[in-house]
């Protein structure tokens, strides 16, 4: 039995010009995918969601199928807000491109025929281009993923100092402030290892204020507890602040000039 399969990938341009796959080659077709995204910048109410197509890791370097805009999200911190992106892609080829805010069910669309109409020639020589530069690819991907963990702490660091205030004296405050301006001074060039050093002594330089947030919410657990309340280390792991919701890419959209 024959089945017929996506000839090349397809997805979507994430932030620092990575392309994030929805649809792998050789998929069979009809299939639907859908991947969770989130803004990259507080209070963004617009996303362009770039739609691709090809094997290389950089957006730019792959054939764009066509963009298309959903607005009306809600202001919110970065990271909060929930844009689902589905593809529907048919027997025939018409892809179908829908992205909507959980918050609001808002959402926008577009439809593609015949997935970017190449031939066998051109799809070839883009598959033949990938393998060409798959250790390139590979570096690249790398070096954007750490410079999106970089940012991302950074920017929670820089936040969690804000929301505690005076609770963290200026001479722990000093160091910390250090240390994430040297992250972002790192993040700011491609050297990947120099990052990662970076992102470890960031983290390092908060470890004892958060290990002593941790204890303070672990002792008021326990005075509102009481001796035969509720497990103490359960409610400070909820005061810390629970994990990141697995389901929602980390690689964010990238904010529009506006």
């Amino acid at each position: 039995v024959l089945v017929d399969v996506t000839p090349l990938t397809l997805g979507v341009e994430t932030l620092g010009d990575v392309m994030d796959v929805v649809i792998a080659r050789n998929t069979s077709i009809p299939t639907q995918q859908t991947r969770t995204y989130s803004t990259a910048t507080d209070f963004q109410t617009t996303v362009e969601v770039n739609v691709l197509q090809g094997e290389r890791s950089r957006a730019s370097q792959n054939k764009s199928l066509g963009r298309f805009h959903l607005t009306g999200i809600p202001p919110a911190q970065r990271g909060m807000p929930q844009i689902e992106v589905r593809f529907d892609l048919d027997s025939n080829g018409i892809l179908k491109v829908t992205a909507q805010d959980k918050a609001t069910g808002k959402q926008q669309d577009i439809t593609i025929t015949g997935s970017g109409a190449l031939s066998d020639n051109e799809v070839g020589e883009m598959v033949k281009d990938a393998e060409t530069h798959a250790e390139e690819d590979k570096k690249f991907r790398e070096l954007a993923e750490t410079k999106n963990q970089a940012e991302q702490l950074s920017y929670q660091l820089e936040k969690t100092l804000t929301d505690l205030g005076d609770k963290v004296p200026e001479s722990e405050r000093g160091p910390i402030k250090e240390k994430i301006e040297a992250l972002q001074e790192a993040a700011k060039g491609d050297d990947a290892d120099r990052i990662r050093s970076a992102i470890d002594e960031a983290n390092q330089s908060f470890a004892a204020v958060s290990q002593r947030m941790y204890e303070q919410a672990q002792a008021t657990a326990a005075d509102a507890s009481g001796p035969e309340g509720a497990d103490p280390s359960a409610a400070a792991g909820d005061a810390a602040g629970g994990p990141a919701d697995d389901d929602v890419i980390d690689a964010d959209f990238e904010a529009e000039d506006r």
